[in-house]
């Protein structure tokens, strides 16, 4: 990796992170569920934006700053986590479940969409 390439991943992290908090605070303040809508919708847009990086040609120094510059720092495991614990420690366990169940599944289908439409 370049100097540059180390600028563009941070660059590209802080715009994701920030395009990330966005969203989902949008999302949120528009529901009145306790379901974590907002960082399902960012993850699986992430998983679906891997997906199509990952049936491209892109490789190398490009790769670094697109899958783990920006799609790395869009997508959040900490949050999914944090949040699906919230869910359970406030007796909303079905919700903790589902959202356990819709991340896994529907994430797996956008990677797998991803591909097929880049390769």
């Amino acid at each position: 990796m370049t100097l540059f390439g180390w600028i563009a991943v941070a660059l590209a992290g802080g715009f994701a992170a920030g395009a990330r908090y966005l969203i989902d605070a949008e999302i949120s303040r528009r529901q009145e569920s306790s379901f974590p809508t907002g960082i399902l919708l960012v993850n699986l847009l992430g998983a679906f934006l891997v997906g199509l990086v990952a049936g491209s040609s892109l490789e190398g120094q490009a790769l670094v700053i697109v899958a783990g510059g920006l799609i790395g720092s869009f997508t959040t495991f900490s949050t999914w986590i944090l949040d699906t614990h919230l869910l359970a420690r406030a007796d909303l366990a079905k919700l903790a479940w589902l959202n356990i169940a819709l991340s896994a599944i529907l994430g797996f289908a956008a990677v797998a969409l991803g591909q097929a439409i880049a390769g």
